[in-house]
């Protein structure tokens, strides 16, 4: 899940088994994570549970510091999943496959899988997950008569919808950078991780990078993008003010559109499955144990608290944290239509995504490898550097650094 940046560090203590108890249990996490805890925690009275916030880059870096140390990290803690890969195979983390093993059918398998370690063990289990989609503007859609079904016929009727958007001064998207996101995150060859292969070799000059590349790089060289940064105020503002027609994303950003994004624009959005029906994940949670924590079973109860059906679903109506438990996938609640999306019953549509994802191996080397990739599609797109040869670049630090 995709989470609002600028909070600063905030501890909040919930006393929940009464009298002036010390907290038994620190959970640290990023926002809006801060938000469920405080919502669900009162029915949770078997442990005190202090929340330590931070925002979502400084939590993660003070994290990879606590494993490396030994020390200093809370009982149990929330990883994102563009983190998880390069966290679970430090060794940090206590080893959750028998406490899971009761729960393991009950989730999306490719979450399951992006929690475990090369050892197949499971270090980390999933808490919410994000369908990958595209949020659309239906008054750039279908009431300028365009028909959905054939714009998201594959990449390329994408791509000409974005020109004729442009001859009515319309962006097709905010940043071209989603594009290329959605399109190497989604299409991974099977039995490949999203960068490296079984063997751990990387992959990004792969025809699935170059072709990423190429579509975000004409959609920049057409002008079919603002060339604005993602979570600015910028960006926000061109939701606000229907600047774009189109934002590559996972599910969770209908609660931050409808929430405080763009509340103004209700009616005006669908959803759909990406171009060329297209089946990924674009972001996700997970829970674990560091291995320094002093007491692991109640870290485990706050754990099976967090991942049990109810709390599942309040997630869901409280942060629109989409479930990773897929028996919560039958509550009526997902046929319910949705205001915003002008009465789209769009969990259905979440729920299908999140069924169908194939896992993906995760890597350690996966944090380093996506920080390169993106360096490199910055430099094809704002510095006009040839796409082999910045893949070419990409691979070589890429190498250097993994070892």
């Amino acid at each position: 899940m995709k989470h609002t940046q600028g909070l600063g560090l905030a501890l909040a203590s919930l006393t929940l088994a009464g009298g002036a108890m010390a907290a038994d249990l620190r959970l640290d996490g990023f926002p809006d994570y801060d938000s469920q805890l405080e919502a669900i925690l009162g029915g949770f009275p078997a442990h005190n549970v202090d929340m330590l916030m931070n925002e979502h880059g400084g939590h993660h870096d003070k994290l990879k510091t606590n494993l490396a140390t030994g020390s200093g990290a809370g009982d149990v803690v929330l990883i994102d999943r563009n983190f998880v890969g390069s966290f679970v195979n430090q060794g940090g983390f206590v080893d959750l496959t028998d406490e899971f093993a009761p729960y393991r059918d009950n989730f999306a398998p490719y979450a399951v899988t992006q929690g475990q370690g090369n050892d197949g063990n499971q270090y980390a289990v999933p808490v919410d997950l994000g369908p990958g989609v595209v949020y659309y503007r239906r008054d750039y859609m279908e009431d300028m008569g365009y028909d959905l079904d054939e714009v998201m016929t594959d990449w390329d009727s994408y791509l000409d919808y974005g020109r004729a958007l442009k001859e009515d001064g319309i962006l097709l998207i905010g940043n071209a950078n989603a594009v290329a996101t959605a399109y190497w995150n989604f299409n991974v060859e099977p039995g490949n991780g999203l960068y490296f292969d079984s063997e751990g070799e990387p992959l990004v000059t792969s025809d699935r990078f170059k072709r990423a590349f190429e579509l975000a790089k004409t959609v920049r060289d057409e002008g079919m993008d603002g060339n604005i940064s993602e979570w600015t105020e910028e960006w926000y503002a061109g939701f606000r003010e229907g600047r774009f027609a189109t934002q590559m994303s996972g599910a969770w950003l209908l609660g931050h559109l409808q929430n405080w994004m763009a509340p103004e624009t209700s009616g005006n959005w669908g959803v759909s499955n990406l171009p060329d029906n297209t089946y990924g994940t674009w972001g996700g949670s997970f829970l674990a144990i560091p291995r320094q924590s002093e007491q692991p079973e109640a870290a485990w109860d706050l754990i099976e608290y967090m991942i049990s059906e109810d709390i599942q679903l309040a997630g869901f109506q409280n942060i629109a944290a989409f479930p990773a438990h897929t028996a919560t996938y039958d509550n009526p609640m997902f046929n319910e239509p949705i205001d915003f999306l002008r009465g789209q019953r769009a969990r259905v549509l979440f729920a299908d995504i999140a069924e169908n994802v194939t896992p993906v191996e995760p890597h350690e080397g996966d944090q380093i490898a996506e920080s390169l990739i993106g360096t490199a599609l910055e430099q094809v797109l704002n510095d006009g550097m040839d796409i082999d040869t910045a893949l070419a670049n990409a691979e070589r630090q890429i190498k250097r650094r993994v070892r």
